[in-house]
């Protein structure tokens, strides 16, 4: 079972995107699970979401739904990237649904802040993001929101990405010619990647 291949909660939470105490508070029964972490914990795990609502079924399934319900909207979390060290995103933080059928298969909206992928995103455009889970299959040159654990500095940026003549790594690089010099970070550090898969107007939202 891949639940089993976590040997800490550290590490199980690091696979949902969320803090390690958002997860131990879930498991105590503190707080209820979101809908965003039910998604990944059927999507990811295969876990019955029936079960963890209703404990209705078997925990895990043994095949994955067909057919997933269809969204009511894709989360925005109105929240800058650099200011937010811990920045994980849950319904818990989120706005509002956006229902915007283009990016409905998007993880979130996510208001620009700087000026360091400008033209290609300016301050205060709202991107539309999806997470990759699969390090190994990036498309170069194109803009990733990336987040990285405290070895390489706790990274939040958005960035265009390309490929390290060591696979193990990555280049990061603004796309603003005014922002010079390239970062580079091992795959291993990154906590979440995002590509961006467009970006939309204050006006649909």
């Amino acid at each position: 079972m891949d639940l089993l291949r976590f040997k800490t909660q550290k590490d199980f939470a690091l696979a949902l995107n969320i803090k390690q105490g958002s997860l131990s508070d879930i498991i105590r029964e503190r707080i209820n699970v979101s809908n965003a972490i039910k998604d990944k914990l059927a999507l990811k795990f295969n876990v019955n979401v029936e079960w963890i609502e209703k404990g209705i079924g078997e925990p895990i399934l043994k095949k994955k739904p067909a057919v997933s319900e269809p969204k009511k909207g894709v989360p925005y979390f109105n929240l800058s990237l650099a200011d937010k060290k811990d920045f994980v995103m849950n319904d818990d933080q989120a706005e509002y649904l956006v229902n915007y059928r283009p990016f409905n298969d998007c993880s979130a909206y996510l208001p620009v802040y700087g000026d360091s992928m400008y033209p290609k995103y300016a301050s205060g455009e709202i991107i539309a993001v999806k997470e990759i889970t699969n390090f190994e299959i990036l498309q170069w040159g194109e803009a990733y929101v990336v987040m990285t654990d405290e070895e390489s500095n706790s990274l939040r940026t958005i960035k265009l990405l390309f490929e390290h003549s060591d696979p193990t790594k990555l280049i990061l690089r603004s796309s603003n010619p005014n922002f010079k010099g390239d970062t580079v970070i091992d795959k291993k550090n990154i906590q979440a990647l995002y590509i961006i898969k467009g970006k939309i107007t204050r006006n649909t939202i």
